[in-house]
């Protein structure tokens, strides 16, 4: 098991940068005016998990890296008094609370990506207002169930080593090439419960082809990186896909001597980042519910039963 006691006092990552300026082309129409990291997730958008995650893992300064077309989401986080009237003149405390709490959770910062040049230059959007200290990186396609939190372990893994840490994750074969991959070498570490190994990477490629990729571990929507990212981002040629990525930044710092980290993480991920995996997600939180769960998969067992059998 990991011994954070110490690395929680030392801890010096406050601060979280969510890339958000994509277009969300991919769930088009329904994305047309509305930004996707604000479709709802059961009831709530995906974003608000996002940032309620940061504020759990002590990461309550969020930098929003926003596009055209995309105010909506900083509105979502703004208090609506106009709003709150109605509801306290209704009595309805249950859903009062619940604006309330979303204006609540962390105070939110914005910094404009001008045109989507890929994750690497929307994390250097972050640069001004991270500074020198490191920060943790969380993309929203990745929704982390909060009963299987990974974000303290790597914060904590970061503070004892330096450099960067990863949230990684086994994929099969076929999934291989959406994914940053790496090779890793063991630490003899390993986490709790829903965390698998602690490892040391040694290598990382963007989306290889399965026969060239090293592992089947698979970079996943957490970072945690040191301020000296944006330096290595600022000389980073397009890569993958013609846009600035990330891992080739990641890789170069490694390739200079930074420590990268990776947790191996085993519990409740839902992916949003495509139509069949938005609707996973719907379905596999709202079984889960505390208000709705028990009807909704009941609903769910009578409609396969007889539908699909």
């Amino acid at each position: 098991m990991v011994d954070t006691s110490a690395a929680n006092k030392s801890r010096s990552t406050r601060k979280a940068v969510i890339p958000a300026a994509g277009l969300g082309t991919r769930f088009l129409p329904a994305t047309k005016a509305v930004p996707k990291e604000l479709l709802p997730v059961v009831d709530k958008p995906a974003l608000e998990y996002i940032v309620e995650e940061s504020a759990a893992a002590g990461l309550d300064d969020v930098l929003l890296v926003t596009g055209r077309g995309k105010s909506a989401m900083v509105d979502h986080f703004d208090r609506r008094p106009d709003l709150e009237q109605q509801l306290e003149a209704k009595g309805d405390t249950k859903r009062l609370e619940a604006i309330r709490r979303s204006s609540e959770i962390a105070a939110i910062n914005t910094s404009r990506q001008g045109e989507p040049k890929g994750l690497g230059h929307a994390v250097l959007c972050g640069a001004s207002h991270v500074g020198n200290e490191p920060f943790a990186v969380m993309l929203g396609d990745d929704l982390i169930d909060a009963r299987d939190p990974i974000l303290p372990t790597m914060l904590d893994v970061q503070a004892e080593h330096g450099g960067i840490v990863l949230a990684l994750l086994e994929v099969p074969r076929e999934h291989i090439k959406r994914y940053g991959i790496v090779a890793v070498e063991t630490t003899g570490r390993t986490g709790e419960g829903h965390l698998g190994d602690i490892v040391r990477v040694t290598s990382m490629v963007e989306k290889p082809e399965p026969d060239d990729a090293p592992s089947n571990l698979a970079i996943i929507g957490r970072y945690v990186l040191p301020p000296e990212i944006f330096d290595a981002i600022r000389e980073t040629k397009p890569g993958a896909g013609g846009e600035i990525q990330l891992t080739d930044a990641m890789a170069a710092l490694l390739a200079e001597g930074t420590p990268v980290h990776g947790v191996v993480f085993k519990g409740r991920r839902y992916d949003t980042g495509a139509k069949i995996d938005y609707l996973k997600a719907v379905v596999q939180l709202g079984v889960d519910h505390e208000e709705l769960g028990s009807e909704f998969r009941d609903w769910l067992t009578e409609y396969v039963r007889t539908s699909l059998a």
